[in-house]
């Protein structure tokens, strides 16, 4: 073995010795920096490889959403299975390569450090002191006079000591020395030995892996080219089909002249027909015919008809049996021809004499083959021994439950005037700007996002998460109701609307409407629920209008509801009249006491911040929107009651939806009033569960007190309220979590965020479920 410093020079105490120690000291010093410094590298190594194994795996189930998304397709399903199967096992694989780095870089040469150069450092700490002691005895010695016997020997004494001392310690750390010398080459080398073997082994399994998958993509390859050219022969095919069909005649609707009682879908015949309004007046809707034209259907025994084809059937007659057929001669309209059921007759139009005869014919045959059919009918004469309630009624709770489970597009494009853009009117708009309220295309979405996020938050339909409270917010809101704010002096001014490919008209048209608010009618108020209903009835049948605001101003005659954009909902002896006026917010907004919005307040004689204020406790968001559109603070504090804001007001009316339209528009989540008590205290105190989970994600500090030093956790506590203290636990052990790892700006774990996520769905689609709190209490 190669000894580094000799020991015989040790005992020396040479220059030489010094120098061969000043040199080793100083190695050693460097290989500590180095060492040091490759120990971090590897730590940021290791957590930049788990970061890309976390986001490596998100992707992983990116690719089996997709393959359970393609189900129908089994090539597409199976490839994509297979793949995920084995990117998941590289993930894997990576997971094992950065584990064993941590053993073998990290950790071999940390416990190197620690161990083996703290015991030299101790050693070299012993070794000075000694010197130092021996150095002190050499001048005493030497200074000690020789008449002085007494200290002449003390100075020997302790002089023979001293060196006797130093000799021990000397020979301690050269061999200290020594050792370290030598076992900082094996360590270091086996260190880096164990890390390139776990490279090896990564690499041999990846190859592994893939040539028992290569077989597999040969064969897909060769299907694809197998594909590549049954997609062109399909194409050709279409184009051939698509060329025939065009060179039909189309002047006729002879596709729609033929029925098939015997059809597989049990659909004798279908089509278009204008269907004449079965209210007292008996009229057709000149205006838009959108609103009469149907699609009909003949089947299962029935006639029925939709207005989308997304829409539940309506059905017109439950039982053909119990109906007759005929032509109608003594209406003003041609082709017309009228189903009579025991209980009501239904006028319908066709486009030509033909389809109406063809459409009689078809009435006729399936009501002779309903009669040769087998089936219960005793049950069924007794289902129709009883007066019908209407289809409203049904209609409603169908399309309630269809929205329930429908697309965030399909929800949000079945509000009134949300089927087109808001600012240049393009069909099937993809986009929303969610703190406004509207849908846009894609090119005015782009317009929106230069505007800043202080005006406009632009989100996809289609592409983005839709949390449910912000779902809700869309619905209640609109295209319509948004633009009765924005335009309302649009066609005084004179202006035109820009049309869809004009960039620059967009771009100034949007910015004056939103940004200089140049067409908001600043000396009108935004029109009452009587009018708003009276508005939405124009667009249907004009008729309508005498009785619809008799009933609205005489509540006593039948029983009238708001909803919680304050339309009236009128009983049940004009819900059919009313049908095509009662806004689609009814449908998201739960059941439970509401304020008689019959009387409505003049909010024009109020300041914006004043009607902002007051709409917020009264959950009306259009009055709301017209009030941030006329210039109100959106955190306007009320001096006269106790300068709380229009998000506390939101909190004391129970409106989740109002809660989130004014975050969405810059409300500050922890703006406290006079009582130092914020929009979380009083949810806490009023025992609102679906707010307090909302202001906790939009990042409520739960540590603030009010004046009497008491914050949202201890006031659930003693109102003994669990969903609400389980919130707030969470959302603190969430908080702390993320302060001791460093995860600042970061959501949570996962467990976390599902939890919460739970409690929003439930807030906003089941609330009575969060009122268990409310229910006990008024028990006692």
């Amino acid at each position: 073995m190669k000894v580094t410093v000799d020991f015989e020079e040790c005992l020396k105490d040479s220059p030489r010795f010094r120098a061969a120690l000043e040199e080793v000291e100083g190695d050693v010093a460097e290989l500590e920096l180095k060492l040091d410094k490759l120990v971090k590298l590897c730590i940021a190594m290791i957590d930049t490889g788990k970061a890309f194994c976390v986001a490596n795996k998100q992707f992983v189930n990116g690719i089996r959403d997709l393959a359970q998304y393609s189900s129908k397709d089994a090539v597409v399903e199976t490839s994509l299975t297979k793949f995920s199967e084995s990117l998941q096992e590289m993930i894997n694989f990576h997971t094992i390569l950065f584990d064993q780095t941590q053993r073998s870089i990290k950790a071999q040469l940390q416990t190197f450090v620690k161990e083996d150069l703290r015991k030299f450092k101790d050693a070299k700490k012993q070794f000075e002191k000694v010197s130092e002691e021996k150095e002190n005895a050499l001048v005493k010695n030497a200074q000690v006079q020789r008449n002085k016997q007494h200290e002449v020997e003390e100075a020997t004494n302790i002089l023979t000591a001293t060196r006797k001392c130093f000799r021990h310690i000397a020979l301690d750390y050269v061999l200290q020395i020594n050792v370290l010398q030598s076992k900082r080459r094996s360590e270091i080398l086996k260190s880096m030995l164990s890390f390139m073997y776990a490279h090896l082994a990564f690499f041999h399994q990846g190859y592994d892996l893939f040539s028992e998958l290569g077989p597999y993509m040969k064969d897909l390859g060769a299907q694809l080219d197998r594909l590549a050219v049954d997609a062109a022969k399909e194409k050709r095919d279409m184009e051939q089909k698509h060329s025939t069909i065009q060179q039909k005649d189309f002047s006729s609707d002879d596709s729609q002249l033929e029925f098939d009682v015997d059809a597989a879908s049990g659909i004798v015949m279908e089509g278009y027909l204008f269907k004449r309004a079965s209210n007292a007046f008996k009229t057709w809707n000149r205006r838009k015919p959108d609103h009469i034209r149907r699609w009909f259907s003949i089947q299962n025994n029935q006639l029925v008809y939709q207005k989308k084809f997304k829409d539940n059937p309506t059905v017109v007659v439950e039982d053909l049996r119990l109906c007759t057929v005929k032509q109608c001669e003594d209406v003003e309209r041609r082709f017309c021809f009228e189903v009579v059921s025991p209980t009501k007759s239904c006028i319908l139009q066709a486009d030509s004499e033909k389809l109406r005869q063809a459409w009689i014919k078809a009435v006729q045959t399936s009501i002779a083959t309903a009669y040769r059919e087998k089936g219960d009918e005793t049950e069924k004469l007794d289902k129709k021994s009883s007066p019908s309630t209407g289809s409203l009624d049904s209609g409603n709770e169908s399309k309630e439950k269809l929205l329930k489970g429908e697309s965030a597009l399909q929800q949000v494009q079945c509000i009134p005037g949300n089927a087109s853009c808001c600012d240049c009117g393009l069909p099937d708009p993809r986009w929303a700007s969610i703190n406004l309220g509207i849908t846009l295309c894609i090119e005015c979405s782009g317009i929106h996002r230069s505007l800043g996020v202080h005006f406009s938050k632009v989100r996809s339909l289609t592409l983005d998460t839709w949390e449910p409270e912000l779902l809700k917010l869309m619905c209640e809101l609109g295209n319509d109701v948004m633009n009765r704010v924005y335009e309302a002096k649009i066609e005084k001014m004179g202006i035109k609307k820009p049309q869809p490919g004009q960039r620059q008209e967009k771009e100034a048209y949007i910015k004056a409407k939103y940004v200089e608010k140049k067409f908001v009618d600043k000396d009108s108020a935004f029109s009452s629920p009587l009018a708003l209903v009276q508005s939405q009835e124009e667009k249907g049948s004009s008729s309508f209008k005498p009785a619809l605001e008799d009933q609205v101003r005489t509540p006593s005659r039948s029983t009238v509801k708001s909803n919680d954009s304050g339309i009236q909902q009128c009983a049940e002896d004009t819900r059919e009249g009313l049908s095509s006026v009662v806004s689609a917010n009814s449908l998201y907004e739960p059941e439970g006491e509401r304020r008689d919005s019959s009387v409505c307040l003049e909010y024009k004689h109020f300041h914006p911040g004043l009607q902002l204020y007051r709409a917020s406790y009264e959950k009306k968001l259009p009055h709301m929107a017209e009030a941030l559109a006329h210039g109100a603070d959106v955190n306007w504090a009320n001096p006269d009651e106790n300068k709380a804001t229009p998000l506390i007001q939101a909190v004391l009316g129970g409106s989740l939806v109002t809660c989130e339209f004014l975050l969405q528009n810059g409300a500050n989540v922890n703006q406290r009033d006079i009582k130092g008590r914020g929009p979380l205290h009083h949810a806490t105190v009023l025992g609102h569960t679906g707010q307090v989970c909302l202001f906790l994600k939009r990042g409520a500090n739960q540590h603030a007190t009010d004046e009497e030093g008491k914050d949202p956790l201890s006031i659930a506590v003693e109102a003994a309220n669990a969903d609400i203290v389980t919130l707030l636990r969470l959302a603190r052990m969430n908080e702390e979590m993320r302060e001791s790892e460093g995860l600042y700006g970061q959501p949570g774990d996962e467990t976390y965020q599902d939890i919460f996520r739970d409690f929003s769905q439930m807030a906003s689609n089941n609330p009575e479920k969060l009122n268990r709190f409310q229910q006990d209490s008024q028990k006692f």
